[in-house]
């Protein structure tokens, strides 16, 4: 029987196949713990749970030579890069570690790195909650509040930005390589490429494969498109918080006092909601509430949303009232 590369359309096919399988046992076993434990060990256990699941299906069908439940469906299968055997057990091994346990760790390390950094006062807190979790939890976080405490404290915002931009790329790179393949039509995972996982399809009509990769072909076009204008959008965005930034350091040694005896005469509605204090260089929302400048752009750091009403809105949509007296 003749075999042929795997087009893009079985590929995709293929893999919302299996994340169907792979839904149907998180929800499963979710489910179980739910019964079992209560709703408040399901919420701690939650990601563990869905990990382990995506670990038990790709080790009882990969990992153990098999096929899984997506790849029957289309009739293929994996080959290494030469084509001309099946892939190893530590290729195998590989694509499943960096397709399920990778991107859990980054998620854990990357949320609790920048809780570590973001926390001040609380520190004390967290030390005494995070005993009451697993021994290995405990020790890494702890090992983790350890190097974060040995920072200064322009270290911890340096790194508080890093963590940012790190969080923001990963998303970038996988719709960069889900591009990359429309137009080429090998790999759909990042995983698959790395471990050098292909497939071969047989049965079917010969050359069936080939009718629409051009459409996939023109959708990679697309979505690369897409991406670099994602890219422009961002770029601009950061340049905007960069000049409010600079904005906010040429204006934040001007004279206070002067504000302060006009602002007293206004009482209680001259003071910020952010720091309880009066408002020292007064910046209005879109939604017209009014802060200190600096609370304010610390606050759009996290959450861009007013903190008084919800309104979402783009950090650069803030206007300083320069010469508001009230």
């Amino acid at each position: 029987m003749a075999l042929e590369p795997a087009g893009p359309a079985r590929l995709v096919r293929c893999c919302q196949k299996d994340e169907l399988y792979r839904s149907g046992l998180r929800s499963g076993a979710g489910s179980a713990l739910h019964s079992l434990a209560g709703a408040k060990k399901w919420m701690e256990w939650r990601k563990e749970v869905e990990l382990l699941s995506d670990v038990t299906y790709l080790s009882l069908t990969t990992l153990s030579g098999y096929q899984t439940l997506g790849e029957e469906y289309v009739n293929i299968v994996q080959v290494e890069s030469t084509k001309k055997r099946v892939p190893s057990f530590l290729s195998r091994a590989v694509f499943i570690a960096l397709h399920t346990l990778l991107p859990y760790c980054l998620e854990k390390g990357l949320l609790h790195l920048e809780h570590e950094l973001q926390a001040e006062t609380e520190s004390s807190t967290l030390q005494s909650t995070s005993a009451r979790g697993l021994s290995i939890r405990t020790l890494i976080r702890n090992w983790m509040q350890k190097q974060v405490g040995e920072l200064r404290e322009e270290q911890k915002k340096t790194g508080l930005q890093v963590v940012h931009v790190f969080k923001q790329c990963i998303p970038l790179l996988h719709r960069l390589h889900l591009a990359v393949f429309y137009m080429s039509g090998t790999f759909y995972h990042l995983s698959k490429r790395i471990a050098g996982i292909s497939y071969l399809r047989f049965g079917g009509l010969r050359g069936e494969d080939q009718s629409i990769r051009l459409s996939y072909k023109f959708l990679g076009i697309i979505s690369l498109l897409h991406l670099l204008l994602t890219l422009g959008v961002q770029l601009y965005s950061f340049k905007q918080k960069q000049r409010a930034r600079q904005d906010w350091k040429l204006h934040r040694n001007l004279p206070h006092q002067k504000n302060m005896t006009m602002e007293k005469t206004a009482g209680h509605h001259s003071r910020c909601t952010l720091c309880l204090e009066e408002r020292r260089h007064t910046t209005a929302t879109p939604c017209g509430h009014l802060f200190c400048w600096e609370c304010i752009t610390e606050w759009c750091n996290t959450r861009t949303e007013c903190p008084l009403c919800r309104e979402k809105f783009h950090p650069q949509k803030l206007i300083y009232l320069r010469h508001y007296q009230l």
